[in-house]
C-alpha cells in the first residue's frame, strides 16, 4: 500500500510575546509553526527526513524532526486528534525576526521537498504589541473568570462563557483572539497536546468565516467540564486568522478557575 504524501496546509513564521507568568523565557521571541494535512494511517515524522526554516541574512534553524512538542523542549511534533493531522512548531527564545520573506522546507523521505513562504513585516507586529503594552494591567484584570473573578458556585460545566477586554476596546486597534481551555493550575501544568476546548478560528475561516476571531472578547466553552476541576485559559492575540497572515502572536498570562 502506497504511503501518503506530506502536504502542507499552513505555516507560521512571526514574532512571539511571551507574556506567560512567572516564565523563565525572554518575552521577544520568535517561532515557526507548519501543519499537514492528515497522513491516514501513517504517522507523519516517519514520512520526513528534515524541516528547515530559512529567512532573510542567512538564517536558518532546523526542527527536532523526531521529538514531542512540550513545555520543557518548544521544539517537536504534535497531533491533533481533532483533525487527525500533525504540526510541528518551535519557539525560539532569540529576540523578534527581521523584515523578510521566510520559507519553511521539508524533505520527505520518499525524496519529495515541499515548502511554504511568507513575508514578516514588523509594522504591523509593532502596531499591536504597543497597544498591548500601554494597557496590559486593564486587559489582564479584565478576564472572567479567574483566580480574581472566580466561577459562581452555581455555574453549570457546560457552554461556561469567558470574556476580556480586546484591544479595540481599550486602543481601537484590530486584532484576533484565539483561546485554549486545559486542565490546570499552572502555567506549566498547561498542555496544549491535552486541551477541553478551543476557539479554532483558523477552522472557522477555512469555513468561510472571513471575520473568525477579529475583536472576539467572549467565548463559549461548548465542551462539558469535569466538576470541582481546575482549568486554564489562555487567549492569544494576533493579527491574521489565516496562518500565513499572523506577524505576531502575543500569549497573554493564563487565567485559570475551578469547576462548582
Amino acid at each position: 500500500m502506497d504511503q501518503p504524501k506530506i502536504q502542507i496546509y499552513g505555516i507560521m513564521a512571526c514574532n512571539v510575546y511571551w507574556d506567560f507568568e512567572k516564565s523563565p523565557r525572554g518575552k521577544f521571541q520568535h517561532k515557526f509553526l507548519i501543519s499537514f494535512y492528515p497522513t491516514p494511517g501513517a504517522f507523519a515524522p516517519d514520512l520526513i527526513e528534515t524541516i528547515i526554516a530559512y529567512g532573510p541574512d542567512d538564517y536558518k534553524v532546523q526542527f527536532s524532526k523526531d521529538q514531542k512538542f512540550d513545555n520543557e523542549n518548544k521544539d517537536g511534533w504534535i497531533y491533533d486528534p481533532t483533525y487527525d493531522n500533525y504540526w510541528y512548531m518551535i519557539n525560539l527564545d532569540a529576540g523578534f525576526m527581521k523584515d523578510g520573506e521566510y520559507t519553511i522546507e521539508v524533505t520527505c523521505k520518499n525524496g519529495d521537498v515541499v515548502k511554504k513562504s511568507r513575508y514578516q513585516d514588523n509594522r504591523k507586529s509593532d502596531e499591536i504589541l504597543n497597544a498591548y503594552l500601554k494597557n496590559q494591567y486593564e486587559l489582564y484584570t479584565s478576564f472572567e473568570p479567574s483566580r480574581l473573578k472566580p466561577l459562581p458556585a452555581d455555574s453549570p460545566l457546560k457552554d461556561i462563557k469567558c470574556k476580556w477586554k480586546t484591544l479595540k476596546d481599550v486602543a481601537d486597534v484590530d486584532a484576533y483572539y484565539v483561546t485554549r481551555v486545559a486542565e490546570a493550575s499552572t502555567s506549566m501544568e498547561f498542555d496544549t497536546q491535552k486541551l477541553a476546548w478551543w476557539d479554532n478560528i483558523y477552522v472557522q475561516r477555512m469555513r468561510g468565516d472571513a471575520k473568525a476571531g477579529i475583536n472576539r472578547g467572549e467565548v463559549v466553552i461548548t465542551s462539558e467540564l469535569k466538576p470541582k476541576t481546575s482549568y486554564g485559559y489562555f487567549v492569544e492575540i494576533t493579527d491574521g486568522n489565516v496562518q500565513e497572515e499572523a506577524n505576531i502572536c502575543i500569549f497573554q498570562p493564563h487565567q485559570f478557575f475551578v469547576t462548582p
